[in-house]
Order: structure tokens, then sequence, then C-alpha cells
């Protein structure tokens, strides 16, 4: 099972493995308070389409499509193949630092990784 979370919620028992998907590491959260599993910067948005991005509502199809793309690097299918097999046995909650995860690289992780058929 696939579940995402914002990182400035509180970890609990049920978020299982906990892996952040962002490329900077979030302000104001030390590491002990994150308790991550991993840190898996390769499926995370480049730099120029986060900052292109913005989280702006209106972008967010496009922003789909070209992030999708970032993911098709080796790097980045092996994480995502590593995380459905992880998902297929135990939960795996996707953390990310946006205030609005629907539309978050995370969600979009969500989907692609659901799609692999985990759920």
């Amino acid at each position: 099972m696939i579940k995402t979370k914002r990182i400035y919620e509180p970890a609990t028992a049920e978020d299982g493995y906990r892996v952040l998907v962002e490329r900077l590491w979030p302000r104001g959260v030390s590491k002990a308070k994150a308790r991550l599993d991993a840190w898996e910067k390769y499926v995370a948005p480049s730099e120029a389409l986060r900052r292109w991005y913005g989280h702006d509502p209106k972008k967010w199809e496009e922003f789909q499509e070209r992030y999708g793309r970032e993911l098709e690097t080796p790097e980045a299918q092996e994480i995502m193949d590593d995380l459905a097999e992880r998902a297929r046995h135990e939960v795996v909650t996707l953390v990310y630092a946006s205030r609005a995860g629907e539309i978050s690289n995370a969600a979009v992780l969500e989907r692609l990784l659901t799609q692999r058929g985990i759920l």
C-alpha cells in the first residue's frame, strides 16, 4: 500500500516505510523528527521543473507530464521498482514538504506506483 504524508505531520507506526521524495531537505525539520527510512532524491522533480511549477494549479496537468518524463531515467525507475515491490508487502509512505499535497510530486508518484499494480 502506498500513502502520502506531509513531513510536518507527526510520524506514526501506521506510516510503515517512510521515504522522503524531495530533492531538498525540508526547512525546520530535524532528521530525528522526520523518522525517515530513506531519502530518494532521484525521484524528486528537478530544480528547474520545481521552480517552473511553483505548485500553480493551472500548471498541474503539464507538471505531471514533464515530471513523468523526468522519472524515465534508469535511476528513478530502479527506485520506483524498489518502492513498488516494498509496497506489495508493507505500507510505504511517500513523504513530501508541499502545502498542496493533492498537486505535489508525491501525488504523481502515488498514482504512478499504483498503476504498477500495487494496490
